[in-house]
């Protein structure tokens, strides 16, 4: 038996869904909101995991909901944290308003540079290079030309102590009452910022046609492509930042490996994977 206390879903209302579970709020506890992970994650090993992180990340001076209490909601773990009001992410007010998605874009951009420009703790949180590196030795489907050229390239990138948010997009970073909050941590860890680029890069680019993904970031292909767009140009000051676009693909290519070690992927997913790390390799490796 867990000394974790059980919660009747009944008595919660579902308020949002992303990528990785569904939140709930309860009008009885005003100031709570209630993360529910897909199954696979819901597991108490991830949910704890996601909880530490979230104290460290605060802990790091970095601005975050507060993380209150693990519990059980039926078969699986599930998280209390604080409810931020009046939030909206990056991804609702680019639907709400999309003439607002380049200044959105330069929002991500200033407040990813801030996270970049900090210092990680490297006892507490992963490498992410490391993971990557482990994350090779796993990966199935792909060729041995083209991990030998994944791996060459890996072993060129510094090693950055900087911290890095690990699901770098347009819907864990929130607004509330003039404030920027980031949200779903359990992939903090530090490296280079390529890495959080390239993540980004893969949905507004290589994801982008997909329904599924313009489902859950709220865009379409073509304002998914502008946002990047906007978002490059920001981040590098120049208004073809070309070689900057290859770099994020590489590290794009990087974030599919990694995957492997963060998630274990289903056979569909590898499949999936395994077909796009393919293309770009093909596009951005050769």
């Amino acid at each position: 038996m867990s000394d974790y206390r059980t919660l009747d879903i009944s008595a919660w209302t579902q308020v949002g869904e992303g990528g990785n579970g569904t939140v709930y709020v309860n009008p009885s506890k005003a100031d709570v909101i209630l993360k529910v992970n897909k199954a696979g994650i819901n597991t108490l090993a991830f949910v704890t995991n996601e909880y530490k992180v979230s104290k460290a990340v605060e802990g790091l001076g970095i601005q975050t909901p507060k993380m209150y209490e693990i519990v059980r909601v039926g078969d699986g773990y599930a998280t209390l944290s604080q409810l931020i009001r009046n939030k909206k992410s990056l991804s609702r007010i680019c639907e709400a308003e999309p003439a607002r998605t380049e200044e959105m874009a330069q929002v991500l951009c200033e407040n990813g540079k801030k996270l970049f420009s900090t210092r990680c703790n490297t006892e507490l949180f992963p490498s992410r290079k490391e993971q990557l590196m482990r994350a090779l030795d796993k990966v199935q489907f792909i060729g041995k030309k083209n991990r030998q050229i994944i791996a060459t390239f890996a072993r060129t990138i510094p090693n950055c102590k900087t911290c890095i948010h690990g699901d770098f997009n347009t819907g864990n970073l929130i607004l509330s009452d003039g404030r920027y909050y980031w949200i779903d941590l359990d992939r903090f860890g530090y490296g280079d910022p390529m890495f959080d680029i390239g993540h980004l890069f893969q949905i507004c680019n290589v994801y982008a046609p997909m329904k599924r993904v313009q489902e859950i970031f709220h865009m379409q292909e073509e304002q998914l492509l502008l946002f990047w767009k906007a978002f490059a140009k920001a981040y590098t000051g120049e208004e073809d930042p070309a070689a900057f676009n290859r770099l994020a693909g590489k590290f794009a290519c990087l974030d599919m490996v990694t995957r492997y070690e963060l998630q274990t992927p289903s056979l569909p997913e590898r499949i999936f994977f395994a077909v796009h790390i393919r293309r770009l390799v093909k596009s951005y490796f050769q």
